[in-house]
């Protein structure tokens, strides 16, 4: 099947066998993970039980490490690396441009600061999985425009479509759980 020509080819890309959508997916999937490795942060702090709270670490730890990957290809390729400052480029006057699927608004992520205890468990596995369900469109999105193909980021969005759609089926089951925990902060 041929491979359908980036927006903005460069000799490089083809010379390389990467894709100007291949840089755009790794590229976004920084300020996307960076995003998510903002809010698992404030797990502690905003007195998440110890289920979610091993979650978020597990979330910080694997998006951290895949942030490196995702900049060393980048850096390898000479192309540009993000570097998102997670407490303020993430908050209210981010940059629409680097907005990727699933992430968190302004307004979200106000309303997800402003919880704590089992509501902050509840609203961030809601949003966890809504950010983690963007992950895995941007990896279709990148396989629908015939990218993806040089192994590295096949590989790395093979991984982020595995891991993420894991991450939701745990996450579901975590918000069930929530959700039907007979305590009296659910009760009324």
């Amino acid at each position: 099947m041929a491979q359908a020509p980036s927006p903005h080819p460069s000799a490089d890309t083809a010379r390389h066998g990467y894709t100007a959508a291949d840089v755009r997916f790794m590229s976004g999937m920084i300020y996307h993970h960076a995003q998510a490795i903002l809010i698992a942060g404030w797990a502690r702090s905003h007195g998440a039980g110890p289920s979610v709270q091993t979650l978020c670490e597990r979330i910080v730890a694997s998006q951290t490490d895949e942030i490196n990957l995702l900049s060393r290809w980048l850096a390898d390729r000479h192309e540009a690396v993000p570097h998102p400052d997670p407490e303020h480029s993430m908050m209210p006057e981010m940059d629409a441009a680097h907005m990727m699927p699933g992430m968190l608004s302004a307004a979200q992520l106000a309303q997800l600061d402003r919880v704590r205890g089992p509501d902050f468990d509840e609203l961030f596995l809601r949003f966890m999985i809504q950010h983690h369900q963007g992950a895995i469109t941007m990896v279709n999105e990148l396989f629908a425009a015939g990218a993806g193909e040089e192994n590295p980021v096949y590989k790395m969005a093979s991984s982020v479509y595995a891991d993420q759609t894991t991450e939701i089926e745990r996450m579901q089951r975590m918000l069930a759980a929530e959700l039907f925990a007979p305590t009296t902060s659910k009760q009324d």
